[in-house]
């Protein structure tokens, strides 16, 4: 799981520090790996090496909110659904971290092995 604590402006201009969890379980990745002919790392292989750039932005839009949740009180479940992605898709929380991912190699890489089980 990665916990990311993010500082940004909200729509009434104020500054916000709050922190945002990502995961994706071994379950979730193995469902996204047979989704794609050739697997997910292939298909992302693919994608990068035709420089195909539309499509590597909506692949790190789905990975981001795919991961996004919400622990619960009692840290027992992570918490994701439609309603959840899209409420944080819809802050500039969300903007600033897809921008990160989008021009930053380096957080792009960090952020995938962050919300990946390590075993």
């Amino acid at each position: 799981m990665l916990k990311k604590t993010m500082t940004y402006l909200d729509y009434d201009g104020n500054e916000r520090t709050d922190d945002f969890y990502f995961n994706l379980t071994k379950a979730e990745l193995m469902e996204m790996e047979m989704s794609h002919e050739g697997g997910l790392v292939k298909t992302i292989d693919k994608i990068v090496a035709a420089r195909d750039t539309k499509t590597i932005i909506e692949l790190f839009k789905d990975l981001i909110l795919k991961a996004y949740g919400e622990k619960s009180l009692d840290g027992k479940r992570f918490v994701k659904n439609k309603e959840l992605s899209e409420a944080f898709a819809q802050t500039e929380a969300y903007s600033d971290l897809f921008m990160s991912l989008a021009t930053n190699t380096d957080a792009a890489v960090d952020f995938v092995n962050g919300i990946t089980p390590s075993a």
